[in-house]
């Protein structure tokens, strides 16, 4: 059973699952269709929100495994627990923003390059993370962590993605240079020179490391990142060639512009990069595609969203995120007629 079935991370699972040979429950609220062929292989769908969950598996005969693609806090940890009788193990996917350094510097409270987190190297799974508690989103996941892997009722992998991108996001990073690709913007600048590095994790190569894990039961924490991840330049080009689409990059140094200009998704003053090592140990974990070649079915996805809507009604949490930084081409025209 996967819940959040029709998300960027679940509609990867699902397909995964159905090629292992499992069948699948795709539970989800109805906000996003299911891709079409679904019902032809077998997938069972059911609307439901997360209070009707025990209801779910109670009517569904139970489950071997259950995927939970959208647990948030310690709430929804002890629902997933309460399950136990019902449900033979958990993969519950979490989030790499939980990690501090060694200063207790992290990714929810930095400002800029001050107080962004420092790390030696990728970060494994033994860096130490945040406090649990409601403060913020990172202190959310701690909590569903801990909550349910201190508890020894299932077997449960806990899972800590990056930049996460695939077809069925609800705030798709990829938007920005999808835009400048799609209007031909012929130079586009880039914070950092275009040399940070922000984990990426494509939803195929998140949803291989759930089915490994679905068929080897166990309480863990394993990092997932893709392979070789990519640049902040190597991102633009890659979502630009989707489209055609060779523009100019302008690397831009110093300290980012107020007005933001060629700050991405992506751009952080440091590399964030996590450690995947033991998902190999652990699973014998090795990815199945990378950022580059996953890309295209996700600039494939996101024109055809966009053909019927503009982006801030595609992707209202995006524009929520990021606002007018997403498409402020007048500021970019006005910092790139300064340079050479």
């Amino acid at each position: 059973m996967v819940v959040g079935g029709t998300g960027q991370i679940g509609r990867a699972t699902v397909e995964s699952l159905l090629d292992d040979g499992w069948t699948v429950t795709a539970v989800q609220r109805g906000s996003t269709p299911p891709p079409s062929g679904w019902a032809g292989r077998g997938v069972v769908e059911r609307r439901a929100d997360r209070a009707d969950l025990a209801t779910v598996v109670a009517e569904s005969g139970g489950a071997d495994v259950l995927v939970d693609t959208v647990a948030y806090d310690d709430a929804d940890a002890r629902l997933l627990l309460g399950l136990a009788g019902d449900v033979g193990s958990l993969v519950v996917v979490s989030s790499a923003s939980v990690y501090a350094d060694d200063d207790g510097r992290t990714l929810d409270e930095a400002t800029g390059p001050d107080d962004f987190p420092r790390f030696a190297g990728p970060v494994p799974e033994t860096q130490a993370t945040v406090a649990p508690g409601p403060a913020t989103y990172s202190t959310r996941k701690v909590l569903l962590e801990s909550t349910l892997l201190d508890d020894g009722r299932l077997p449960v992998t806990v899972l800590r993605p990056c930049a996460i991108h695939g077809p069925g996001s609800s705030s798709p990073r990829e938007v920005w240079p999808l835009l400048r690709a799609v209007a031909g913007r012929p130079r586009i600048p880039l914070a950092y020179r275009g040399e940070s590095r922000f984990h990426t994790t494509s939803a195929p190569n998140l949803a291989e490391l759930v089915r490994l894990a679905a068929t080897r039961p166990g309480s863990r924490v394993l990092n997932a990142g893709d392979p070789e991840p990519p640049s902040v330049a190597e991102i633009v080009r890659a979502v630009c060639a989707t489209v055609g689409h060779d523009p100019e990059l302008v690397p831009l140094g110093g300290t980012v512009p107020e007005s933001k200009v060629g700050r991405t998704p992506w751009s952080v003053p440091r590399p964030f990069l996590v450690d995947t090592t033991a998902a190999a140990a652990e699973l014998g974990y090795t990815p199945v595609t990378s950022y580059a070649d996953a890309v295209v079915d996700t600039s494939a996805w996101l024109r055809e969203r966009l053909a019927h809507q503009p982006w801030r009604e595609a992707f209202p949490l995006l524009a929520q995120y990021y606002g007018e930084a997403m498409d402020d081409y007048a500021a970019e025209d006005d910092l790139l007629a300064t340079l050479p």
